[in-house]
């Protein structure tokens, strides 16, 4: 029987997969900061078994994963935050806060289950189409998925001989307790049920990228590959910002 881990299914896009997953008859390892949240989700599904602990947290992670019985067959990380400055403003705090959850979060994961990745490993990590194109007061939560996107890649070339094999995930604007948060509007936001649906028919496929909505992200991806100076004007006419 085939086994999926997820962290961040505490709420949101985590917690939507672990459902159809275990719907659809896999066994899943449901992570999360919120032990609460994690039993009620086990409630769902006798196939939902939850862990809780923080991605963000080095030696928790190593604790919570280094069981040697976790062997999943698919690993979707997936945990993520997202902050916002004001007028360019850097504050070191708060990038590190950002950076410490999705990019050095999803370090701690892959530190703690690499030894048990086997030629039938396939890992997702969740970033966004935010690492397309520079948005503004984006400067923390767009860094650290670009870094994401930049790890997937590499780790693509590095690990392809061992057979494990990646899927980036680059969603727009999904409906989550988490965007539901922003104060400005949100282009065609679609439903957990939706991202769901697109991340698991494409990690099925095994596919390099998923990113949706297509119109959404396939526009900013035409936009990433004009000369930064259009990209900007472009962004900036979108957002109200020149």
């Amino acid at each position: 029987m085939s086994t999926v881990l997820i962290t961040g299914a505490s709420s949101g896009i985590g917690a939507q997969l672990a459902k159809d997953y275990a719907a659809d008859g896999w066994q899943v390892i449901a992570c999360g900061r919120s032990p609460e949240k994690l039993h009620q989700l086990a409630m769902v599904s006798e196939r939902i078994t939850p862990l809780a602990f923080d991605v963000a947290d080095h030696q928790a992670t190593l604790d919570a994963l280094g069981d040697p019985s976790i062997r999943p067959s698919l690993i979707i990380l997936n945990a993520g935050t997202c902050e916002y400055i004001e007028h360019g403003e850097v504050d070191v705090a708060l990038f590190r806060r950002v950076f410490d959850v999705n990019f050095f979060g999803v370090l701690n994961c892959l530190e703690a289950l690499q030894p048990r990745f086997t030629e039938t490993t396939h890992v997702a990590i969740v970033g966004s189409t935010a690492a397309y194109v520079p948005l503004p007061r984006a400067e923390a939560y767009g860094a650290s998925k670009a870094a994401v996107r930049y790890l997937i890649h590499t780790l693509k070339l590095d690990l392809a001989r061992d057979g494990v094999t990646f899927t980036l995930v680059s969603p727009g604007f999904v409906k989550t307790p988490l965007t539901d948060k922003n104060d400005f509007e949100m282009p065609m936001r679609v439903s957990t049920d939706y991202a769901s649906d697109k991340i698991r028919k494409g990690i099925a496929k095994r596919k390099s990228e998923v990113h949706f909505p297509s119109v959404f992200s396939g526009f900013l991806k035409l936009v990433s590959l004009l000369p930064v100076s259009l990209q900007l004007a472009i962004i900036k006419r979108m957002t109200g910002k020149s």
